[in-house]
C-alpha cells in the first residue's frame, strides 16, 4: 500500500541532506592542494640539450638556453676528436667560435634571429657530419635526432 501525500497532510519531519566538503590534504608542508594549484614545478630540461647527434663518426649539435648558444661539439672534445681544417673553415665561415673552456664549436643565438640560426646549425651540422663520413670513407647516413 502506498501513501500519496495531499495538502491537508503536515509532515513535521524535514530532513536535507548536507555532503561535508573533503578534507583538505594537507602535504608535509601544510600546503592543501587548493593552496598548490597553478603552483606545478616542472622537471627542467637538461642544458644542454640535444638536437641531434651522428655517434658513428662523434659529432653532436647542441642548444644551451641558458648560455642562448648552439654548439656542435666533435667526440669529447679531446685532440684526437679534433676535425679536419676544411671541416674547421666551415664552422669558422659559418660564424662559430671554439670555446676551449666546454670544448664546442658555439654559435650565440639571439632574440631577433632565434629560428633562423637554429635552422642554419641543422643544415651545418648536416653538411659537417656528411663531410667526416666522406673523410673517413663511411657510408651517408640519414640525420640521427637525439
Amino acid at each position: 500500500m502506498s501513501r500519496k501525500r495531499t495538502p491537508d497532510d503536515k509532515s513535521t519531519e524535514t530532513t536535507t541532506e548536507v555532503a561535508e566538503p573533503p578534507a583538505a590534504e594537507a602535504t608535509p608542508e601544510g600546503h592543501s592542494f587548493a593552496e598548490r594549484v597553478g603552483q606545478k614545478k616542472r622537471p627542467s630540461a637538461p642544458d644542454p640539450f640535444g638536437i641531434a647527434v651522428d655517434n658513428v663518426v662523434g659529432v653532436r649539435l647542441l642548444e644551451s638556453k641558458q648560455d642562448r648558444q648552439v654548439a656542435i661539439k666533435f667526440g669529447q672534445g679531446r685532440p684526437e676528436d679534433k676535425p679536419s681544417q676544411a671541416v674547421l673553415d666551415k664552422l669558422k665561415d659559418a660564424g662559430y667560435r671554439w670555446n676551449p673552456t666546454h670544448k664546442i664549436w658555439a654559435h650565440p643565438v639571439r632574440p631577433d634571429s632565434a629560428m633562423g640560426t637554429r635552422i642554419d646549425a641543422e643544415r651545418l651540422f648536416q653538411e659537417v657530419r656528411q663531410m667526416i663520413r666522406q673523410e673517413k670513407g663511411i657510408e651517408p647516413a640519414q640525420e640521427v635526432p637525439f
